[in-house]
């Protein structure tokens, strides 16, 4: 299933290019069946994790390896990712006064996260946000700011579509077709809710304050660390959550995923930012988990 595609990283824009270009393998993680639970704090040091064997696969847009772990109770499924960053990234579009206007405006700071993308359908999928056919995907979002300080990850879904839907966005596919991108949050109340300062309270911000999430989006628990330049990040998810907006797992079965260091928004490169690349992300790697009996 390789993909041949050509990655532009410079900040005018993302290329996708058809003919000619660099191709992703495939690799399997093998989820090892454990008696004992890790602790879900960002640490990875629980001996539990020492029992699975990492894959290490190459993200395409920021260029680093991304190494993922995985085990398995009868109820739960864990995942330890780790990978290379410089330096610590928690404020997201913190609010900046303007003198001229008099009013706040999103600032140029710009989070870390991590993305676990699962096909949700039945047949094997080109799981790109530039793909040529439709899909449904569970989306996984660990966001440094928004969701790690109340220790979990945003469940939504992605929806690739052929058609234009309410609050999509506009996706040209790899061989020029138009298609639609929405996404929709789970069930429930997310990790975080957006501020709207008004009068002036100094001169930077939060964008956000956050709180517990609640119902099918409060399924993922999830807590990132950063430490000598790189970040460390644990999962938690029921292997069955019961809801329709997620995957299911059966231990036997094999799931088709794919992940990114950066958010999947299908946007350009945002220059100014501090993370120009933010909104770029995409999978690179196609990815398989499985389950050791």
């Amino acid at each position: 299933m390789a993909r041949r595609i050509i990655w532009g990283l410079g900040l005018a824009a993302v290329f996708w290019v058809g003919l000619a270009g660099y191709a992703y393998a495939e690799q399997t993680i093998i989820a090892q069946k454990v008696g004992e639970v890790p602790v879900i704090d960002g640490s990875g040091n629980d001996p539990v994790w020492e029992k699975a064997r990492a894959i290490v696969t190459q993200d395409g847009i920021a260029d680093i390896p991304l190494t993922l772990k995985a085990v398995y109770t009868d109820k739960e499924i864990f995942f330890l990712v780790s990978f290379p960053d410089p330096d610590e990234s928690r404020r997201h579009k913190d609010w900046v006064w303007n003198k001229a206007s008099q009013m706040y405006k999103p600032g140029l700071m710009r989070e870390d996260v991590f993305v676990l993308k699962w096909n949700m359908g039945p047949k094997h999928v080109d799981l790109s946000v530039y793909a040529d056919e439709p899909y449904t995907t569970d989306i996984w979002f660990w966001k440094a700011g928004r969701t790690d300080p109340v220790g979990f990850a945003d469940d939504k879904i992605d929806i690739l579509n052929v058609s234009e839907t309410p609050k999509s966005m506009k996706i040209t596919s790899k061989s020029g077709k138009p298609m639609s991108l929405q996404r929709l949050g789970d069930a429930g109340e997310p990790a975080y809710v957006d501020t709207l300062p008004v009068e002036y309270e100094g001169e930077t911000l939060p964008n956000f304050k956050n709180q517990t999430p609640t119902a099918s989006r409060a399924d993922i628990k999830a807590k990132g660390t950063w430490s000598s330049g790189q970040w460390t990040i644990e999962f938690a998810r029921a292997l069955h959550t019961g809801n329709g907006d997620d995957v299911q797992f059966t231990p036997g079965e094999k799931y088709q995923f794919g992940v990114s260091r950066y958010e999947i928004a299908g946007r350009s490169p945002e220059p100014e930012a501090t993370q120009p690349l933010y909104g770029t992300g995409d999978t690179s790697e196609e990815l398989y988990l499985s389950f050791s009996q």
